[in-house]
């Protein structure tokens, strides 16, 4: 233990410096050899109470703000989701877009601003939906979380962090050869279960670790498969076509990973490591949309309109020409990311050497979307009343209930539709580390290093070739039963396979030339070093570091110019730009008792522009997609600076029983350096849109803006009793204010940013039986993905209650069970821009601008541990 007295001037000292300067104190000593480790008890962690134990370890020892979650064994992490188990975790905040948690947002700040590492490296990452741009996040929802032994939240930074982090940097680490048992085997069985796609679904995984008898070589190899058939229903408003739209996603999610470790240490001293990790998952999809309003049919049936002027309320009396209009978007979409990662250390009497080379890459996006529709039904069944003058829209009408012979006409591929969107992401990265022991009064070490990466990404858009002629077929060719849908709606179901071979079949490969493909094509390529200089310091109750760090960049892209004429030049052109910084950084913990820790941190950290932001090409969204005043000309900046933020931290901790712990912690960030779009709606750009037949687009660009700043305090409290229950709770309060102006919403709070945040657990744990009930819940917090489709938006506040079991039947053989989102909380979201923002209608006045029925998912499974 450390040891609990401490000098009272050099704390009054700090924390003057702490609340005073503009000078970065922050951070967490990230490096597992530093002389902070060497403090840490090596926990064998077995089961909740243990795992608990682990994680509160970690902090305790730690020199900055940091959380950990920790896996209880091999295949036992605590959710059956690596973003739910980072969402417990006090100042974080978790997004569920697609049903598992993706992004992370952390201390109230976008999820973009959010660095992710694995084992300390960057993971390449791309996404796999058309309607969302490629950033810097990686999803979560790639990584099966029995892959997984523990995770570090940096909630502050230090000199020898990778920079990138404004709100926080998460480190997952997966597990080591040398650190199991030999001959470590583990297999698991699950079945999923979801409640509105009334699917159960297979999860398989399993693990095997082998080391020699002198333990210093061994291997391991792990791989986990699934398949899932996701479902989510609901309303989407779409003022500019079709209104109030009932809709139905579908995927088939298949994702398989496989992660191969080795180790060798041919002396006690030097170590090499190389671990190769490959994740994948096919993604198709289908969005089946009822579109159930047309503009000739609007303004008759108005009955009320809000202070804007949008109808929230409308009467049809079905004897209009126009029934609704059925249509599905089927995609064939993938993503994958292959890292390759070689790392060693040297340790000598006076210095240690570290260091990692490494490459990964991601392949993803949309191979092939199409798009089937037509009328259907009757005007009559559309007979009835809308309202939307609540946060969900009620749709009451004469029929909800349609069949594939409900179609008036027969079905093909549209040929305007047929694209696709391929996507990649690759970086090519060395880092070495340097630590020198030294006995300079308070200054225990020196730690400096260099790391320099260099990351190509790319984006294009493919026109189809189409051929001549297209082969219309009876609805029953593509739809097949029937399928749950928003509002009550049952819908004919798509048969994806059929669209997406109809969609093959009707091309004749993809075209390299034209508009479209020279708008979506961009490439980007940035250069990053950084190098930094560290001082660890001991002293007699206080303990931390400080230090600098100078990061360089170079970036550049590729793009077709677009000249006056609104065409696009044949020779491609080249934006060049570049900035570099210097970041310092110091934390401090007192131990002003054996079991009472103050600590104070302060840095200045930086987040790059996502890539999506930094593409120079003019990028034409919604271009010729069926859509009426979804045309957007978006023009990224590949000179866009960083987000930058000057950070700080105060808090205390009491470890009041082995497994107890009480924390509060107050922290700041003033972002000086902002990024943000602007948007002119209604602009001529000389190209005409053959779908709507005008030229008229919104105009969207990236800038630098004027910053903001997010303050707050964090609580937290858990303890764990001999007769197996145990507890944690913790309580986030975040305050956002961004310049309204950022945003073309004019809402002045960050993205992702809830204002409270609160997480229950509670657990019992005796013999062969384990249980744990948790709720986790967020206060409203603003989306936005323009200029996508879906917009800017208020997401309303959001809670969930999560169940888990597990029994050890024998030694050998166990079952588990778990529960995701038992109450089947709904995803509500308004439009919640004043009447003077650039963004569409739906987007305003708290209009109901998209809902989506919660589902709840129930797994059961059995494993076996050797």
């Amino acid at each position: 233990m450390r040891p609990s007295t401490f000098k009272k001037n050099v704390l009054a000292t700090n924390i003057a410096i702490l609340l005073g300067s503009v000078v970065s104190v922050g951070a967490y000593a990230a490096d597992e050899a530093t002389a902070a480790d060497e403090n840490i008890e090596k926990i064998e962690v077995r089961g909740m109470r243990a795992s608990l134990k682990a994680s509160v370890n970690e902090k305790r020892f730690s020199n900055a703000v940091v959380d950990a979650v920790t896996a209880e064994d091999i295949g036992k992490f605590p959710d059956g989701d690596v973003g739910e188990s980072l969402a417990r975790i006090p100042g974080v905040a978790v997004n569920r877009q697609f049903g598992q948690g993706q992004g992370v947002s952390i201390r109230g700040a976008s999820s973009s601003l959010t660095r992710t590492l694995l084992n300390g490296h960057s993971v390449a990452s791309t996404g796999w939906y058309d309607q969302q741009g490629i950033d810097r996040s990686f999803n979560y929802s790639l990584l099966p979380p029995e892959m997984v032994g523990g995770i570090e939240i940096y909630k502050s930074s230090q000199a020898d962090l990778p920079e990138g982090g404004v709100g926080g940097t998460v480190i997952v680490k997966t597990r080591k050869p040398l650190d199991l048992d030999a001959s470590s085997l583990f297999l698991s069985a699950k079945g999923d279960y979801g409640t509105i796609s009334e699917e159960t679904d297979p999860e398989l995984s399993g693990l095997y670790s082998w080391k020699n008898d002198d333990e210093n070589f061994g291997f391991l190899i792990s791989a986990a498969g699934s398949e899932t058939n996701y479902q989510r229903n609901g309303i989407e408003s779409l003022l500019g076509w079709g209104e109030i739209v009932p809709t139905t996603f579908e995927q088939e999610r298949k994702r398989t990973a496989i992660n191969g470790a080795f180790q060798y240490s041919p002396m006690d001293n030097l170590n090499f490591g190389l671990n190769i990790m490959s994740l994948d998952m096919k993604a198709n999809n289908a969005n089946t949309s009822l579109f159930v309003m047309f503009p000739d049919d609007k303004d008759a049936a108005c009955e009320e309109r809000n202070a804007s002027g949008t109808c929230t309320f409308y009467r049809r009396d079905g004897k209009g020409a126009n029934p609704g209009w059925a249509q599905t978007w089927a995609r064939q979409a993938s993503m994958d990311s292959n890292t390759y990662d070689l790392n060693f250390d040297y340790e000598a009497e006076n210095f240690k050497v570290e260091g990692r080379v490494g490459n990964t890459k991601s392949e993803g996006g949309t191979d092939l979307t199409s798009n089937y529709g037509f009328w259907l039904g009757t005007a009559a069944d559309y007979a009835g009343t809308y309202d939307a003058r609540g946060e969900v829209i009620d749709i009451n009408i004469a029929n909800k209930n349609f069949t594939a012979e409900d179609f008036g006409g027969q079905l093909s591929p549209a040929g305007w539709a047929l694209k696709s969107q391929p996507n990649s992401d690759e970086e090519t990265y060395a880092q070495f580390d340097f630590t020198i022991p030294v006995d300079l009064g308070v200054i225990t070490s020196f730690k400096t290093g260099l790391r320099y990466a260099d990351h190509d990404v790319t984006q294009l858009t493919l026109p189809a070739n189409v051929k001549a002629s297209i082969t219309e077929k009876d609805a029953s060719a593509y739809y097949n039963g029937q399928v749950s849908s928003g509002a009550g709606f049952t819908l004919p179901k798509p048969n994806m396979d059929a669209m997406l071979a109809d969609a093959w079949a009707a091309i004749d490969g993809f075209s390299t030339d034209g508009t479209q493909y020279k708008s979506g094509y961009g490439t980007i390529n940035e250069k990053n070093l950084s190098v930094y200089a560290m001082a660890n310091f001991d002293a007699e109750g206080m303990r931390g570091n400080f230090g600098l760090r100078y990061i360089s960049t170079d970036a550049e892209s590729d793009y077709y110019k677009l000249q006056a004429d609104g065409t696009y030049a044949d020779e491609l052109s080249t934006n060049k730009a570049s900035y570099n910084d210097v970041l310092p950084s110091i934390n401090i913990a007192f131990d002003v008792a054996s079991d009472v820790i103050i600590r104070t941190s302060a840095s200045q950290v930086i987040s790059r522009a996502t890539y999506g932001d930094m593409f120079s090409a003019s990028s034409l969204a919604g271009y010729n997609d069926g859509t009426a005043g979804n045309e957007v000309l978006n023009t990224g900046n590949v000179g866009l600076e960083p987000f930058k933020a000057t950070q700080a931290d105060l808090g205390v901790e009491w470890y009041f029983s082995p497994d107890g712990l009480f924390g509060a912690s107050y922290f700041i960030k003033d972002i000086s350096s902002f990024i943000t779009s602007a948007q002119i709606l209604g602009q001529s750009i000389g190209i005409i849109d053959p779908n709507s037949g005008k030229d008229e687009w919104t105009v969207s660009t990236k800038k630098n803006g004027t910053g903001g700043q997010i303050q707050g305090i964090e609580l937290q409290l858990q303890d764990a009793f001999d007769n197996g229950l145990g507890y944690s709770a913790n309580y986030t309060f975040a305050d956002s204010n961004a310049d309204a102006e950022n945003y073309p919403d004019q809402v002045s709070v960050f993205s992702d940013s809830s204002k409270h945040t609160v997480n229950l657990v509670g657990f019992y744990e005796m013999d062969d039986f384990s249980a744990r009930v948790a709720y986790n819940w967020r206060s409203e917090y603003m989306i936005r993905e323009l200029p996508g489709f879906y917009g800017n938006r208020e997401h309303q506040p959001f809670g969930t209650v999560d169940l888990s079991a597990n029994y050890q039947i024998t030694d050998y053989l166990g079952v588990s069970f778990e529960v995701v989102n038992l109450l089947e909380e709904d995803s509500v979201q308004l439009g919640v821009a004043p009447d003077g923002a650039d963004v569409k209608p739906e987007l305003k006045n708290g209009y109901p601008a998209w809902s989506f029925e919660g589902e709840a998912r129930y797994k059961l499974g059995l494993n076996l541990r050797f």
